[in-house]
């Protein structure tokens, strides 16, 4: 096989693979992991939780010691 057409064959595999992952509305993100305001999905996720119940307070590592 010549160089130009392995090169062929690697464009036309990755615009076959282009297109399959945007016609399958697939939610695709490819810039990473998402820290601070960007990950949104997390602070929804927050809201749809229901509110824990408070955990009873530690004691002090000073009667812990007793």
């Amino acid at each position: 096989m010549s160089n130009r057409s392995i090169i062929i064959m690697v464009l036309v595999l990755i615009g076959a693979t282009a297109y399959l992952l945007l016609k399958g509305d697939g939610d695709i993100d490819m810039g990473g992991e998402k820290h601070g305001s960007e990950a949104a999905h997390m602070e929804e996720a927050k809201k749809d939780a229901p509110a824990a119940p408070a955990a009873p307070a530690a004691a002090p590592a000073a009667d812990a010691k007793k």
